[in-house]
């Protein structure tokens, strides 16, 4: 287990290393385009890209709907409303299925991915949050951040199942498609815990040391790693799943929330609570920091796996929410 004076002095390096870096020629992010989008000013929360039609599906919280975005022709192709406290969103390409937590009214809504209408709800949870899917077993397993559980939906017969007890208050949740284990972040109790989804059994717990009420996390399941953040202490740890031990800390931006990777470049973003995007360059098991980007209430980030354009929708520009198209070169 990694001792916390060799956390800190992962901190230290890491922090030293980011300034090295910026004084140095660096890339430097671009604003490509500014896409105004309907609705109030209000929160946005996750996004979730479909790379089989080039639609972006954005979790519109505050306002209380989803939208799908053609990245392609860059305008707005769906808008549903009545999503409650809109916050996860997972769209299944092979279900035609497009998966949204909405914590207003303690439900799952499942829309149809081609046109957005919707096709059913699953009631459940205090506060259902992040989702992942396991296809080897057909089920949604949806965090209830305040209910400390794990909702479990059977997608063949849109029932939901009994919970998963999880001890602790739940964070973001992915699939590892090479084990099949679901994931689960356990603010908290500082950890990851893994699920069978074949059985809905606790199977593995993972402490992540110098990672304080890990939230947002990315699996990399083909190379074994995962990247957690830590809410509390503004952290991002490298987490080997082949050993069960954080090797890298970074510091980032305060409240990291969202967090996406791309083989574009081997980039990782972070985005904040406190409107800045954090990106790294993976290295194996080690990040390179790269500049930062602030905007207001920049605290969700979505990545075109075939461009590498960074999405950011923002609550309020000049009066009205807009969808920010990046690129960092």
């Amino acid at each position: 287990m990694v001792t916390r004076p060799i956390v800190f002095l992962l901190l230290n390096l890491a922090t030293s290393r980011s300034g090295a870096q910026v004084a140095g020629a660096e890339p430097t992010w671009r604003v490509v385009a500014d896409v105004p989008l309907p609705g109030e000013p209000a929160r946005f929360d996750y996004q979730s890209f479909d790379a089989s039609t080039g639609w972006l599906w954005i979790a519109h919280m505050g306002a209380g709907e989803v939208l799908a975005f053609n990245v392609r022709t860059r305008r707005v192709v769906a808008r549903v409303p009545d999503m409650a406290g809109a916050t996860g969103i997972r769209v299944i390409p092979a279900l035609r299925r497009v998966f949204v937590s909405l914590s207003g009214s303690h439900a799952v809504a499942m829309l149809d991915s081609r046109d957005g209408h919707m096709v059913g709800r699953v009631p459940g949870g205090q506060f259902p949050d992040g989702l992942a899917y396991a296809p080897s077993e057909r089920k949604l397993f949806v965090s209830d951040e305040n209910g400390r559980q794990e909702l479990v939906i059977d997608v063949a017969t849109s029932m939901a199942r009994q919970p998963i007890s999880l001890g602790g208050e739940v964070g973001n949740t992915q699939y590892d498609s090479v084990t099949g284990r679901i994931w689960v972040a356990i603010q908290t109790r500082n950890e990851l815990v893994g699920i069978d989804p074949a059985t809905d059994a606790v199977v593995a717990r993972i402490a992540v040391p110098g990672v304080e009420r890990p939230h947002g996390f990315y699996l990399d399941a083909p190379h074994r790693l995962a990247y957690v953040t830590g809410e509390a202490n503004a952290t991002v740890g490298v987490l080997d799943l082949k050993t069960t031990r954080i090797v890298r800390i970074y510091h980032v931006c305060d409240e990291p929330d969202v967090v996406d990777l791309t083989s574009v470049r081997h980039r990782l973003y972070i985005a904040c609570e406190s409107g800045i995007i954090t990106p790294f360059e993976v290295r194996g098991d080690s990040l390179k920091p790269l500049p930062p980007y602030r905007a207001p209430r920049a605290h969700s980030v979505a990545v075109d796996p075939f461009t590498g354009l960074v999405y950011v929708p923002l609550e309020n520009v000049q009066g009205r929410p807009v969808l920010r198209i990046l690129r960092l070169e």
